[in-house]
């Protein structure tokens, strides 16, 4: 059954893979082609804005120049003022003037120009004429800007004639004192009436698409008014298409590339769990050993127990990859009660003539979190004759997953006075307040920490706040990773009991072991401090 959930599990893995990476391909397709055109409608809306701003800058300067001539409006001195700004304006077609809605001169002297009804009224109390024409020129509309009696005449055209080469493009210049509903001030396209409430709403840049376009909204910074330009949605959709025919083959390909990976490292994965359990029938896994030190005598006081697996071809497989599987597969409970068969054997007699020499062993999350160690050391202790404190059971803060239940099983464990020591400490979470409810015998201090001892590194304090808190909580410490004598120096001095290292021996049979290092008696046990063995 659990296999059957594993295959599944690892099809639907694959699956997604394949899937999900055209998807995101696609996506970025669109991604990639919205902004494309976002920014094409966005340098467009920003020309026409610049235009339609120098537009207001010269009817406020043309009104500035004519209030100088206020006192004579018609008089031919004021006829040169608007010619001359008529000449030299880019925006600006006519200046005149009128009085009661009847203009009465202009730069265009012979030309009649009829100004209509203002359409509204600026916030700054300049009208609006929407709706103006030269009467010799047909009916072709204009618009004028009035301040006070004076006016100027504008080409609805030359705010808006930018240029482009994206078909269909729409433009508009909405004010924004104009009521929503009258529309844009100048437009040019297909301008829809329901962009002026995003116009309303927006108060800087901003892009939104509807049906038929994608349209950039951007307002001055200087006048009431916002400039819109829209390019046609199926130019959006054609630069899609474009990019996805490059992008979508690529996450096709990368997709079953990564489908290939998972169903590639699931086999391997099953291989090698069925290669487990054939080493098990086969005893391919042995011990080896690697020595514990009180750093205070120089005494061996006792050794990791290490799993080892080693192929009938010679090929040897490290506990890192097989571990993983191991616990993935639900092997790892054979494997720990291999690892107490192999030490059974290895030492023979040898623990129950030295009590006070220890092994630990590393124990698996799911067999401590179940409780399944307890018996497993029970039926060990029985066998050999070795007594509880000939063991320590070494576990990790990713073995803690239930803080209670470790709890449960640390009194077990403890109860039988078999030690439980903290491995790989200051590599997870832990705090001074989880230590003291999780309540172990010993603190393993992590290599990386070891090694940064008489170094620069940012981890060279840790050891020592590490230290602080092990001894704050009375606890015996084991340094792991020493491989110096400095560190070592510095370990004994800062108070740190125990180590281990290749600086006293690598890992090793338990044979060579015994005939390397001399067994002692303990030490006292040191003032204030919680004995391993208690």
């Amino acid at each position: 059954m659990r296999h059957r959930i594993m295959l599944g599990f690892t099809l639907l893995l694959a699956l997604t893979a394949v899937l999900a990476l055209p998807w995101f391909a696609l996506q970025e397709a669109r991604r990639q082609a919205y902004n494309i055109t976002g920014e094409i409608a966005m340098g467009l809306a920003r020309d026409v804005l610049h235009r339609a701003n120098e537009t207001s800058r010269q009817s406020l300067v043309a009104f500035q120049r004519m209030q100088k001539v206020a006192t004579a409006p018609c008089s031919s001195a004021a006829v040169a003022v608007m010619q001359q700004l008529d000449l030299t304006s880019t925006y600006i077609q006519a200046v005149g003037y009128a009085h009661d809605g009847q203009v009465l001169c202009s730069s265009m002297a012979s030309v009649p120009i009829r100004l209509g009804a203002p359409a509204f009224y600026t916030a700054r109390g300049y009208a609006i004429y929407a709706d103006v024409t030269l009467l010799e020129a047909g009916h072709t509309p204009l618009l004028a800007l009035g301040g006070g009696d004076f006016f100027v005449v504008i080409h609805r055209d030359l705010p808006l004639d930018t240029w482009t080469t994206v078909p269909g493009v729409s433009l508009a210049v909405f004010h924004l004192d104009r009521p929503v509903g009258q529309g844009p001030l100048l437009a040019h396209g297909d301008v829809s009436p329901s962009w002026a409430a995003h116009v309303a709403s927006q108060t800087a840049g901003s892009t939104f698409t509807d049906a038929k376009h994608l349209v950039a909204v951007l307002r001055s910074q200087e006048f009431r008014l916002s400039a819109v330009a829209a390019v046609p949605i199926g130019y959006m959709h054609a630069r899609e298409r474009d990019i996805a025919l490059r992008l979508v083959p690529g996450g096709i390909l990368a997709g079953i590339a990564v489908a290939a990976t998972i169903l590639l490292l699931a086999r391997q994965q099953r291989s090698l769990a069925a290669a487990l359990k054939y080493a098990l029938r086969r005893d391919e896994f042995y011990l080896q050993y690697q020595p514990i030190i009180d750093l205070a005598s120089g005494h061996c006081v006792g050794a990791e127990a290490l799993l080892r697996w080693r192929r009938p071809n010679g090929e040897s497989i490290g506990p890192d990859l097989f571990i993983p599987v191991a616990e993935q597969t639900g092997i790892i409970t054979r494997l720990t009660e291999r690892v107490l068969e192999l030490i059974q054997a290895d030492t023979g007699a040898f623990l129950a003539r030295a009590p006070h020499f220890h092994i630990a062993l590393n124990v698996a999350a799911k067999d401590f979190q179940s409780g399944r160690i307890v018996p497993m050391l029970d039926r060990f202790l029985e066998r050999s004759g070795a007594a509880p404190s000939n063991l320590t059971v070494e576990i990790t803060e990713r073995t803690v997953v239930d803080l209670e239940k470790a709890r449960g099983v640390l009194l077990q464990l403890r109860a039988r006075g078999i030690a439980v020591s903290l491995d790989d400490f200051g590599t997870g979470y832990s705090s001074l307040s989880y230590l003291e409810a999780l309540d172990v015998d010993h603190l393993k201090i992590d290599r990386s920490f070891i090694e940064a001892i008489g170094t620069r590194a940012p981890t060279s304090q840790v050891v020592q706040h590490i230290i602080a808190m092990a001894r704050t909580l009375k606890l015996c410490m084991v340094a792991e990773g020493v491989e110096s004598q400095a560190q070592a120096d510095f370990l004994e001095t800062h108070g740190v009991q125990y180590a281990q290292g290749w600086l006293f021996g690598k890992p090793m049979a338990f044979n060579e072991l015994t005939e390397t290092y001399r067994m002692w008696e303990p030490p006292k046990v040191r003032s204030g401090e919680r004995s391993h063995r208690e």
